[in-house]
């Protein structure tokens, strides 16, 4: 069965860094545009980093520009986010998303994804 597993979340001081991983199992992701979105408490689930299938156009939103890097391992089996800079209001459940037809800029604003992975928690505090 395909399927993504995020992992890599933790409790980390703001300033500090993170890199989540996203593994692909039962299929590889070359061929398709990944995205990772945020859920913070309460509020619902935004794109912030997403990368077309040929891995040269990147969108961040806006909060994250410049923090955070989106990228995949060559052999195309991972997903990763680096997180640096964090801060509190990045705290919250990351997912990975792997999508064959839409460009970044629609992975992350797409409202009707379907089939969620369990995530990984983020959280950023003192």
């Amino acid at each position: 069965q395909a399927q993504l597993v995020e992992s890599g979340g933790g409790l980390v001081q703001p300033g500090g860094s993170l890199t989540l991983s996203c593994v692909a199992s039962g299929f590889t992701l070359d061929d398709y545009a990944l995205g990772w979105f945020h859920q913070a408490p309460g509020k619902e689930r935004t794109g912030v980093s997403c990368i077309s299938r040929d891995d040269k156009t990147t969108y961040y939103t806006d909060s994250v520009k410049g923090r955070f890097t989106i990228s995949r391992n060559s052999a195309k089996t991972t997903a990763f986010l680096q997180m640096n800079n964090l801060k509190p209001e990045d705290t919250g459940v990351y997912y990975c998303y792997a999508e064959p037809f839409f460009s970044p800029d629609r992975l992350c604003r797409d409202r009707s994804l379907e089939e969620w992975g369990p995530g990984t928690l983020v959280t950023v505090s003192t």
